[in-house]
């Protein structure tokens, strides 16, 4: 079975997969100082399909990396600022009455912003559970059902929302269901002074986005499809599973760090997400299969939001991080996880 997937990884595809990632990365830097995690996790996420959540303080670039994006990617762009009063219709669409040139009344559906290839919901957590939900269907199923009518949404789909984790008067936390959802959770930090320098003396020119568009969508589904391709070794694998498994206390897997810590554990998602994102990190190191390294690396972005904490670690002040640090190094210290 492996030898068949290997050989279905056609050599062109793969050197096209190099250059392209090579030109979205020049693309992007041109617009986004520093943060070279967050643009690599979320280029990662977009190649493999996921969807991303953003968190940071206010200023650190979260919006700008976004549109830069939508630039480079040269897909369709739509943005939307949650609000406590926006309405789930605001998001999908609704059905609006109109009239034909014989004056009969008919309903239309009036498409809503959701119905593009790039959507930034920014503030996400600003909005109210409805309103919230009606992002769902379409960050997994990639689809919108308005008065019974299911609309497929337009390939590739992606949600790219920010959040802000300090102020919290007038926010509505994620529900878990949602925050399952994304890929990955990133953690967008402050720059660095030599950054905030760069920053500041590139906004002084000009506050709007300067890189060109490389990567059609035709283009980026190409990439999917040959990350897809990439073989997995039984054993990488079985580590992944493991991985995910480990941050259950009640699990046969189950670490120390997460008996101790951890009060629920990551669903069977964050597994596909694990897989689904090495394959596309092994592709952009110029390599041609999976190695445990890009498991540990990404155990941190696919983990973080989809673990809860207990109330030892909450009195502890242990972060997701903290845990899933002591979860890579028990997993990854164990030889018998990599037979």
């Amino acid at each position: 079975m492996k030898e068949e997937k290997a050989v279905a990884v056609n050599e062109s595809d793969i050197e096209m997969f190099g250059k392209q990632c090579a030109e979205i990365f020049e693309q992007v830097s041109r617009d986004v100082i520093g943060q070279k995690e967050v643009v690599e996790g979320t280029i990662i996420a977009m190649i493999a399909g996921g969807n991303v959540l953003l968190e940071g303080v206010p200023g650190v670039g979260k919006t700008r990396l976004v549109r830069t994006l939508g630039r480079v990617f040269d897909l369709p762009f739509s943005r939307i600022q949650f609000t406590p009063d926006l309405m789930p219709a605001d998001v999908t669409g609704t059905n609006i009455i109109v009239k034909d040139e014989n004056g009969n009344s008919n309903f239309e559906f009036q498409p809503g912003p959701i119905f593009s290839n790039i959507i930034l919901a920014d503030e996400i957590n600003r909005a109210t559970p409805k309103t919230q939900s009606a992002l769902l269907e379409a960050m997994q199923e990639h689809t919108v059902t308005v008065m019974g009518v299911s609309r497929k949404l337009e390939e590739p789909f992606f949600v790219l929302a920010t959040q802000n984790p300090i102020e919290q008067d007038g926010t509505y936390p994620l529900p878990e269901a949602q925050m399952d959802r994304f890929m990955f959770k990133l953690l967008v930090p402050n720059p660095s002074l030599d950054e905030l320098m760069a920053i500041v003396d590139m906004t002084q020119k000009t506050m709007a986005e300067v890189a060109d568009s490389v990567c059609s969508g035709e283009q980026l589904l190409r990439m999917r499809e040959t990350a897809n391709h990439i073989p997995v070794a039984d054993e990488v694998l079985k580590y992944a599973m493991i991985m995910t498994s480990a941050t259950h206390p009640d699990s046969e897997c189950a670490s120390e760090a997460a008996k101790k810590y951890i009060r629920v554990g990551a669903s069977p998602r964050a597994g596909q997400a694990l897989i689904s994102a090495a394959k596309v990190k092994a592709l952009i190191k110029g390599r041609y299969n999976v190695a445990f390294s890009d498991i540990d690396e990404l155990a941190y972005p696919v983990l973080r939001h989809r673990i809860k904490m207990n109330f030892e670690a909450i009195a502890e002040r242990v972060s997701p991080d903290d845990a899933i640090k002591l979860i890579v190094e028990e997993v990854s210290k164990n030889p018998k996880y990599k037979k």
